[in-house]
This record gives C-alpha cells, sequence and structure tokens, in this order.
C-alpha cells in the first residue's frame, strides 16, 4: 500500500527473555500458581523442622552475646574503672552465662526433638510413600 509516495509498513521486534529473565519470570509464576499437596506437605515439614531448629539457636546466641558482653563489661570494669569486686562478679556472670548457651542449645533442641518428632516422621513417611503401593 502507498501513500504520499511512502509505504506505509508494519515493524515488528520481537526478543525472547534472556535465562535469567526465564527463572525470574518462573519464580514469579509459582508464587500464585495454587499448591500442589506434595508440595504444601513438604512446605510443612520444612516449618516443622524450623520450629525444632530455629528456638534454640536464637535462645543460644542471645545467652552467649548477653554472657559476652557481660564479661567484657566484667574486664572494663576491672582494667579500665579500677572496680575490682563488682568487675570480678559480673566478669564472673558473663563467663557463666557465656558458658551455658551450648548446653541451653542442647536442651532447648533435645525438648522440641521429642516435642515435633512424631509429626515430622508422620509427615516424612506421608511424602515419601507417596504415589507408591504399600
Amino acid at each position: 500500500m502507498k501513500t504520499d509516495g511512502k509505504e506505509d509498513k508494519f515493524e515488528y521486534t520481537y526478543s525472547a527473555p534472556t535465562e535469567s529473565e526465564r527463572r525470574a519470570i518462573e519464580d514469579i509464576k509459582k508464587q500464585y500458581e495454587p499448591k500442589k499437596q506434595a508440595d504444601s506437605d513438604f512446605e510443612r515439614l520444612r516449618k516443622l523442622d524450623e520450629k525444632v531448629k530455629r528456638p534454640p539457636a536464637v535462645v543460644s546466641a542471645i545467652v552467649g552475646i548477653v554472657g559476652t558482653l557481660a564479661l567484657g563489661l566484667g574486664m572494663t570494669m576491672i582494667l579500665e574503672w579500677g572496680i575490682m569486686l563488682w568487675g570480678v562478679v559480673v566478669g564472673v556472670i558473663g563467663l557463666a552465662l557465656a558458658a551455658a548457651a551450648y548446653p541451653i542449645y542442647n536442651a532447648i533442641f533435645k525438648r522440641n526433638k521429642k516435642k515435633y518428632a512424631d509429626q515430622i516422621i508422620r509427615l516424612s513417611n506421608e511424602i515419601l510413600n507417596n504415589g507408591e503401593e504399600k
């Protein structure tokens, strides 16, 4: 078709997404797709495992950090401020807290493991045996 001596042209440019763009698009798409039963069971299993492991790690980290800071404060009281008796007391308390962090972790972990073990084992067996004849 010609108008005013010039041809009307239709131009179309197509560019395929790069591999990294394709992965990003698929990741976004997955967030909006309905979950399959196996996926939701696996997510429940991961959340239960996290309930067992995260609380002891957080509590023991807090206790260890507070203990280390108290030990440092006790050393500062002795070396910089010249408060010997209270520095030793604060330092020993800090040392005890820092030393107690790992046993606290173990105690909370064992309690949580005992509390959630049956649920985790049952759900793990359901996921592993899904699709297989018993």
